[in-house]
């Protein structure tokens, strides 16, 4: 699934490099944080349309991504079977373009996503875990945004 965002990123950028106007500007860190969280969508291998819908809030929320772009990565997303690739060019773009803060945000925003469902499965808190550390978050910011969120819930 990571090849097909990737060759949707490719093209969007390609797009965008021809446009300069302010609308079509769809930046790669935008784009890189978007997979991620299409990725915590997908990776429970159960497509919940609560999932579904906080992926589409928190990028609408989050980042400078258009609707109709919105909808083109979640289609990718339900289409696409989960394919293992290596997070690291995507962990990379963030640590080159995020600072610490903007990096917690990220992880907030997955945990969102893991617990739209009102289940947390071991798959999403493992990816997220992952990239956490990838980005170089702290355990305690690690954990301190999976219990905002999660005590956010409704009960």
């Amino acid at each position: 699934m990571i090849e097909s965002i990737r060759n949707f990123f490719d093209k969007k950028l390609a797009k965008d490099a021809e446009d300069d106007t302010p609308s079509a500007e769809l930046s790669k860190i935008d784009l890189t944080c978007a997979a991620l969280l299409i990725e915590v969508m997908n990776s429970d291998h159960e497509l919940d349309e609560r999932e579904h819908g906080e992926v589409l809030a928190v990028l609408k929320q989050s980042y400078s991504i258009a609707d109709d772009d919105l909808e083109e990565l979640a289609k990718l997303a339900k289409a696409e079977a989960r394919e293992a690739t290596s997070l690291y060019e995507f962990t990379r773009l963030i640590n080159d373009s995020y600072d610490p803060q903007q990096k917690i945000g990220l992880i907030e925003n997955m945990w969102r996503i893991a617990f739209s469902d009102e289940r947390l499965d071991k798959y999403e808190d493992h990816l997220i875990r992952k990239v956490s550390e990838l980005i170089y978050v702290s355990h305690s910011d690690f954990i301190k945004t999976k219990l905002k969120v999660r005590n956010a819930l409704p009960d």
